[in-house]
C-alpha cells in the first residue's frame, strides 16, 4: 500500500487503513459510508470519482486531512 492517499486511493482503502477517523474525514467532506459500508460498488470507487459526481466536497482539503498524522 502507498504510504500516502491520492485522489487515485479508493474509498475503501481510506476505510480500512483509517477505520473510524478516516470514516469521519469523508463524512466532514460530504461522503457518508454509512453503516455497515454495505454499498459494495462504492467501496471500490476513488476519491476523484466519488469527488467528479459530488459525493466529496475539497478534495484536496481531504487529501491533506487523510494524510496528516493526528
Amino acid at each position: 500500500m502507498p504510504d500516502t492517499f491520492t485522489a487515485d486511493s479508493r474509498i475503501a482503502d481510506v476505510v480500512g487503513r483509517l477505520g473510524d477517523r478516516g470514516r469521519d474525514l469523508l463524512r466532514r467532506h460530504g461522503y457518508d459510508v454509512g453503516e455497515g459500508f454495505v454499498d459494495v460498488l462504492s467501496q471500490y470507487q476513488t476519491l476523484e470519482h466519488a469527488y467528479r459526481v459530488e459525493r466529496i466536497r475539497d478534495l484536496k482539503g481531504l487529501l491533506v486531512a487523510l494524510n496528516t498524522d493526528q
